[in-house]
Order: structure tokens, then sequence, then C-alpha cells
């Protein structure tokens, strides 16, 4: 049975164009986004205040593109999108995605990299995409040398954004995307882009990284049609409640990363699209988080769980605050249970609180939850244009309601596939009598609402990510890096429930013969230290270190995680704690 969404969704005002670039159609009113004389300003600092109209956003992404053109000798209709790969290692700023349009008007392709990333992760990420530039920002500029330098990038094609509280980029030798931009200014205009039928369909704007299913994260190719497709789904999604509102533009929270596919796709471009103003912050900061809200009477908060859970744990410091204007609050990258969100309304009644569902490889939404129709426990409804399975575990399709299985989707923000990687994109994206699906690794069922309308819960992952703080970890990554330690034999690393980061990894290790001489808490010290030394702070062993006789696993060598995280949740029952 295909799933779909309800029949009040309104279907796709136009079909999803494929022959443009991204920053082609964000500009463009012919594509129906909101006119340019009524948005707000896109990005605004929500430090400084500095902000530039859309006009003047459009206009800076154009003399970047023409920056970029003399200094890399990128030109628009020239050598191929893969020779033109920019890699963007830091903080968010207003500038980011006036970044991201300077390299697709080149027909160049972005690929966004994690904050928190050590240099050898960035290493990873920079040999695997082919960059041959790279953007950061001065608290990482120590990272993304000794990353870039390591892979060949001259020091000539570092470039640095202005962040806010941090040293000022002018002092340092690496050129400014604001040095970019004057020059830009001075320079000629360049050749428009010539793509042919269907072009933006096939070409790749993004390569971000993801665990997919399992294994170690892998490049995903995402198009230019795949965003743009999931912008208009989104768009139209919501513009039943939002007009019903009253709603036209409204202020939004901007601190979710940009180099993560919730950040990049719904804050930085559905958001825009529809006129509203994203308030960015640097990273997340709690304080300025909260003086955002005041100062700029936003409506919707874009977050992620450990935000509510922060919310909660520091309802004395929110009360100092005017937090009146907010409205709808949206969360995503991982499941909020439903006592959370109970105490939320308890705390802020006016605030609608929805959760929706999707992947990097879905670039992004999958299923919503309108702000008229929300089902506490769900992930919202079907977005126009995109259709589910629920396959159970003897491969059958589910045609009931509330059984669940694994679920299959569908829709044109699908992405291309894995870079360089045959195995995932076989084991990922299969092909029925129907059409081309996407196996997601989730466990969900499809019920009923109070409303009528069909809620897609998300049950379990049966894939083996790990979410912290909504930036993916990979048991494999972590695994064979403990594995790496001396004292180690064998180990798995499941996810456990943490209140600030919602999930966190914890190891079970199997000690070698050498580690005879160190007690328990020495090498569950040293392994943990093993882990800090070389990861980012989120792939850290929060969640601990816990010794084994064996690591549970199925004939063909599989680790059985789900028997581990069964032992996990009756010893945290049995303690009292949350599950």
């Amino acid at each position: 049975m295909v799933f779909s969404s309800p029949s009040w969704v309104p279907s796709l005002p136009i079909d999803p164009p494929d022959s443009v670039s991204i920053q082609e159609f964000m500009q463009n009113e012919a594509y129906g986004r909101c006119p340019i004389a009524k948005s707000r300003d896109p990005f605004t600092c929500g430090i400084t205040h500095r902000t530039y109209s859309t006009s003047e956003f459009f206009q800076r992404s154009e003399y970047l593109a023409r920056a970029f053109a003399k200094h890399l000798q990128w030109q628009p209709n020239e050598g191929t999108p893969w020779e033109k790969v920019m890699a963007i290692f830091s903080f968010n700023t207003i500038d980011f995605v006036t970044a991201i349009y300077g390299v697709h008007r080149l027909s160049g392709i972005v690929t966004p990299a994690n904050a928190a990333y050590s240099a050898a992760e960035l290493t990873h990420q920079l040999k695997s995409s082919g960059a041959k530039a790279l953007i950061t920002c001065t608290p990482l500029l120590p990272t993304a040398l000794e990353a870039s330098r390591s892979v060949g990038i001259p020091d000539e094609n570092v470039f640095l954004f202005d962040i806010p509280e941090t040293e000022p980029t002018s002092r340092l030798s690496h050129a400014t995307v604001e040095d970019l931009i004057a020059s830009g200014f001075r320079l000629g205009e360049i050749d428009q882009l010539r793509w042919t039928g269907g072009q933006g369909a096939r070409q790749t704007a993004f390569l971000c990284f993801s665990s997919g299913t399992s294994g170690l994260p892998k490049a995903v190719m995402i198009s230019h049609y795949n965003v743009i497709a999931n912008v208009l789904q989104h768009v139209t999604f919501d513009s039943v409640a939002r007009a019903r509102k009253g709603v036209t533009t409204q202020a939004v929270t901007g601190f979710l990363p940009f180099s993560h596919i919730y950040g990049l796709v719904i804050a930085a471009h559905t958001s825009t699209w529809r006129g509203d103003q994203v308030v960015v912050l640097p990273r997340f900061d709690f304080h300025n988080f909260l003086k955002s809200v005041q100062d700029f009477k936003i409506r919707q908060l874009l977050v992620v769980p450990p935000i509510i859970i922060q919310i909660l744990r520091y309802k004395e410091t929110c009360a100092k605050f005017d937090l009146s204007s907010v409205r709808f609050v949206f969360c995503g990258a991982a499941p909020l249970g439903e006592e959370t969100i109970r105490d939320t309304k308890e705390l802020f009644p006016q605030w609608t609180i929805a959760q929706a569902y999707g992947m990097t490889e879905t670039a992004t939404v999958v299923t919503a939850s309108s702000e008229d129709d929300v089902l506490t426990k769900g992930s919202g409804s079907f977005l126009p244009g995109a259709k589910g399975k629920i396959i159970d575990l003897e491969g059958k399709e589910v045609t009931e309601y509330d059984k669940p299985g694994e679920l299959l989707v569908q829709a044109p923000s699908v992405v291309l596939g894995y870079l360089n990687n045959e195995k995932a994109n076989a084991e990922t994206f299969v092909h029925h009598s129907d059409g081309r699906w996407i196996r997601t690794g989730d466990e969900a069922l499809v019920t009923l609402a109070p409303s009528g309308n069909e809620h897609v819960v998300i049950v379990d992952r049966i894939k083996e990510l790990i979410k912290v703080k909504g930036h993916q970890v990979a048991p494999a990554e972590l695994e064979a890096h403990i594995l790496a330690h001396p004292h180690v034999s064998d180990c798995a690393v499941i996810q456990i429930p943490d209140d600030h980061s919602g999930e966190v990894p914890k190891a079970f290790v199997v000690k070698s013969s050498l580690a005879v001489s160190l007690t328990d808490d020495e090498l569950a010290s040293d392994i943990m230290k093993h882990v800090a030394d070389h990861k980012a702070s989120y792939k850290q062993l929060r969640g601990g270190v816990q010794f084994l006789e064996l690591i549970p696993k199925s004939p063909s060598g599989k680790i059985l995680r789900r028997l581990l995280r069964d032992k996990e949740r009756d010893a945290r029952r049995a303690k009292g704690s949350r599950l």
C-alpha cells in the first residue's frame, strides 16, 4: 500500500524546474517565490544585527562569483562541476549562502563540512569530494589549514568568513569573503549559465556527508533539482496553515548549522523562498538564542530535541526574556518524546510543537506536521509529491494502519546517490515496478490521527545511526577507531538516551590480553581519551565504556546492536532511569 499526502494538501503549483540552478531558482519570481519587494531581509546576524536586503544579497553573490572566477579560474560554462568543488568549513554567517550561490553561479559544487570536525575528519571529506578550495573562519583556521595542506589545497585558495565575536579576519593573510565581494564589484560581468534540458536534475549541487542506512560516512550527491523540489514541496504543504493564520512572512531561527541538511535546506532555502527572515547565530548559544527571539520577534523556532530539553531545564532563564512572539516550533533530526512536548506546552501554551521527518538522502523533508494538524507522537503527513511504503520483516508490503516495518520513500527530492559507492547505492536505492525508492533504514508505521489524516510515526531506527544534538554518528566509524587501541580485541557502539544531547555513544568492549595490568576504570578512561583525541566532540563516548566477555554477533559476523540496546534499556529500567 502506497501512502501519500492528505487530501487537504494542495498539489505542487508547478513542476519543479529541472534545468536551472538553485541560485537562479531562488531569485526568480516566475517560479513562485515570495516577491522580492515583499520579502524580509533573508539573513540577519542575531548578534550584530548586520543584514542585507534580498536584492543586495543576490548582488553580493554575483560579485563573489566574479571574484571566484578570476581567482580560481572557474568559468560558468567551462570544465566540469567536479573541477569546481568548494568546501565550506565554518560556523554560521549571513554570507554562508552568499558563498554557496557564488559557487553555483559558476556551475560548481559545494561540500559543507561540520564545524566540529577534527583535521583528520575534514581531510577525509576534502579528499573524498575532490575540493579545490575552502572557506573557513578564524576559530577553525588551524584545523582547516592542517586538512587543506594535507590534500594539496594552496593556502591562497583558503578564504575566510567574518564571524562576530571572534578575531577580526583582516589581521590574517587569507582573503576574506568580504574582500572578494569588494573585488568582484570592480570586475566585469561573467557569462550566464547555459544549461541543457534536465541538467539541474543531473548535476550535483551539494556533496553532503551522511552515514546512510549503515557504515561509514558517505558523500551524498544532491542535485539542484532535489533542493528546488523540496523547497516547493515544503512551502506548498505549509501554505494552507499559514494562509489560515494570516502569516505572510515571519522571522525564524538560524542557529542550526548550515552544514547540516536541516539548516541548509529548511532554514536557508525554504524559509527565504517564502520571504522569511532567518536570524543567524554562528552556533547555538542559549543566551544569544533567547535574546534573538526577543529582539527580532521570532515566530518560528527551527530546533532539534536537545534545544527543547534546555528550554525545560533552564525555564528560569527563559522567563527573563520575552518569548511571546513564538507560535510554531518545528523539530527535526531526531524524535522528540511526547512527555517532553507535554511539559513544554505547559510552560508555553501558545506554542504549537510539531515534528518532521527527513534525511540527507531525501534533501530534506519527507513528512511534516502542519500548524493545524499535529499528532504529538508522530512526524506528520507526507508532503505533496512524496510517497511512502512500509515493508515488514518478511519483505511484504504493509496494507494496514499501525503495523510497523521499514519505511521506503519516493519523492522528487530523493538524491542522485552516493559518490563512488555502488554497493551503498544498490543497498539504499531500490527499483520496484512503480519506480525508484529509497530504503530509509527507519522502522515506522502509518496511523490515523484524530483529525482523520494519515500521520507517520517513527518507531525505531533499523539503521545503526546515532543522533547527537542532530549530528550523525556512525557506530562503525567509532568501532574502527576503538579497535585500533592496543588493549581492545573487539567492540560495539550503540546509542543511549541523554537529556542534554538526545543520544550519546556508548562502547561495549572486549579487552585484549595486553590489558591485564589495567583496572577497568583505567582502561575505560584511556579508551575514552583515545576517541576524544581524534574525533569531534559530539562523537565522544559520553555514554561511557562497558566491558563484556563477548560482543553478540550473527552467524555472518554482523554485530547485533539491537541486543545490546535491549540489554542497556533493561538495565536502565531496573535503575529507574529514563529509557
